[in-house]
């Protein structure tokens, strides 16, 4: 009976002993796994700017898309008018080709978003964002009430501003953007909508 104290006491410290080892072995357990969170770029410094977690797309990626698209719907509808207001054969057919390129880069742009789970329109809608090159509702009104050789040269003059705010917007997106298809649609109509400014120069030149 008298040794049981401290046969208690070397017990108690033996207890001890093992809960300190756990603990500090629960630390190192920690710091290897934030070591290896470090070597990895797990952490949120090692991510790229607007970068979305596991994705291999950013927000200036999704800002493109939804930009865009409303952008080409009205290069669209543009085009569209100029196959009954038209004078000059050229601008017919450039008016033909911007829309037949233009079409199915809104359908690119459209499931670029829904394979980023994004939405086609920001929140808030358009109204709080800036598109480069968006043609105002007075000049779409004065395009659509004009014919011939004056639809003509203010097609050709309305359709440079709104093609280079285009290229200004793809620019921006093979610059800031991660997804390889955006880039690559903005390198595509960057390069096709250069080459039909030059040539819209030419015809206003010419009439």
């Amino acid at each position: 009976m008298f040794n049981s104290r401290p046969s208690l006491r070397r017990a108690a410290l033996t207890v001890a002993a093992g809960a300190g080892a756990v603990v500090l072995l629960a630390a190192c357990g920690g710091d290897d796994s934030v070591s290896g969170q470090d070597m990895t770029g797990g952490t949120p410094a090692a991510a790229a700017a607007g970068a979305q977690p596991g994705a291999s797309f950013n927000d200036a990626d999704v800002m493109f898309a939804q930009m865009m698209i409303p952008h080409h719907q009205q290069a669209v509808e543009m085009a569209e008018l100029a196959e009954t207001r038209a004078g000059d054969a050229e601008v017919r057919d450039l008016a033909a080709k911007i829309k037949a390129a233009q079409d199915p880069e809104i359908v690119m742009l459209r499931g670029r978003l829904t394979a980023w789970g994004e939405p086609e329109a920001p929140e808030g809608g358009h109204s709080g964002h800036s598109m480069p090159g968006m043609m105002p509702e007075d000049d779409m009104k004065k395009l659509e009430a004009s014919t011939g050789a004056e639809f003509d040269r203010l097609f050709s003059q309305l359709m440079i501003v709104h093609h280079n705010g285009a290229i200004e917007m793809a620019r921006t997106e093979q610059a800031q953007g991660a997804d390889p298809e955006a880039k690559a649609l903005a390198r595509t109509i960057g390069t096709a909508q250069r080459a039909e400014v030059e040539r819209m120069q030419k015809i206003i030149d010419r009439l």
